[in-house]
């Protein structure tokens, strides 16, 4: 009877123990890919955009085992060395220097051990405004291992409102207060408004960044271009809970000879396509949407090319295309790309 009463309590003991193993998050599984979000302010004050109710529930759900966030160098180093990544890698960004990054995102972050990214326009600094940081709290910042990057000079339209040589002046004059405040020239750019061509990519490139980020959403794979990389945003309604779970789950949707090759378009409405680059299974519910237009009109030309139709000339300004398919899991591939109207 003993021997019996004890072989039981093994197997229940095991049994246990494959049940918690089920259970438990697959902390070991890795990926090629990451994905970064962007907010700007928090809060009830002048130039927010995102709710602290929000932002808090944002990072009650990354303070679950299943996700790893990761600061944004450490993610572009990866990627760009073909290096695998933790499953369900995030990067947390923030645009323009408002002063709630400082005052109610830093608090909440450091309180969680949580690296993030803050990227800058200098001239908001030096305006010494009430709804921004001052160079002393982003001394600060920068010292406790906050990245710290360029938005430029002035947070303007760089594409559509300079030519090249304007925009460079801009970035460059960005380049010498950070030198003279920080000590040192930030290595990562975001495109104000996440507005970007081929012509500002260059400049960009020209003053030594190493990767710079616009506002279209997608994820962060090794075959993106580095000086166009997707961040998702995190603004009003579309910061609530289940599209960021949806949002920080996704997958790449890698895509090569999209046309146009610049965002900046010359004809109107575009000619749009490019090819799924990877063996994803059926493309047959693959869609595209653009908000003023909803679900738009798509071919499929051959096994993997893809052309999106519009049915009208876009808007003045900027347009986000979004394409999804569903991957497994429940997790959805995503590619998005953004076009510029001048």
């Amino acid at each position: 009877m003993h021997v019996v009463g004890t072989i039981r309590l093994l197997r229940s003991i095991t049994l246990l123990l494959v049940c918690t193993l089920c259970l438990a998050p697959h902390k070991g599984l890795t990926q090629e890919s990451a994905v970064a979000v962007v907010y700007h302010g928090l809060g009830e004050v002048t130039g927010a955009t995102t709710s602290l109710s929000d932002f808090e529930s944002h990072l009650s759900l990354l303070a679950s085992p299943k996700y790893e966030v990761l600061s944004l160098p450490q993610v572009v180093n990866s990627l760009r060395s073909d290096s695998a990544l933790p499953e369900y890698t995030i990067a947390l960004t923030f645009d323009g220097a408002h002063i709630s990054i400082y005052k109610e995102a830093w608090p909440r972050l450091k309180a969680l051990s949580l690296p993030f990214t803050v990227f800058v326009a200098t001239d908001l600094i030096d305006s010494e405004g009430k709804n921004y940081m001052s160079w002393d709290q982003l001394r600060e910042l920068s010292s406790a291992g906050v990245t710290i990057g360029s938005l430029g000079r002035t947070y303007g339209h760089l594409v559509t409102g300079h030519d090249p040589e304007t925009a460079a002046n801009d970035i460059g004059y960005a380049q010498q207060r950070f030198l003279q405040e920080l000590g040192g020239v930030p290595e990562l750019f975001g495109y104000p408004f996440g507005e970007h061509s081929s012509a500002l990519q260059a400049v960009v490139a020209r003053y030594g960044h190493a990767a710079a980020f616009g506002q279209h959403s997608g994820v962060l794979h090794p075959n993106e271009n580095f000086l166009a990389l997707p961040r998702y945003p995190l603004v009003a309604s579309f910061a609530h809970l289940d599209r960021f779970r949806t949002v920080v789950e996704s997958l790449p949707l890698p895509v090569t000879d999209i046309v146009p090759a610049d965002a900046l378009i010359r004809e109107n409405p575009p000619l749009l396509g490019f090819t799924v680059s990877k063996n994803l299974g059926p493309l047959d519910q693959l869609a595209c949407y653009l908000a003023r237009f909803g679900q738009l009109d798509i071919e499929q030309l051959g096994p993997s090319r893809i052309e999106v139709r519009f049915s009208a000339p876009l808007e003045k300004g900027r347009s986000r295309v979004n394409c999804t398919l569903p991957g497994p899991g429940g997790r959805w591939h995503w590619f998005g790309m953004q076009l510029l109207v001048p």
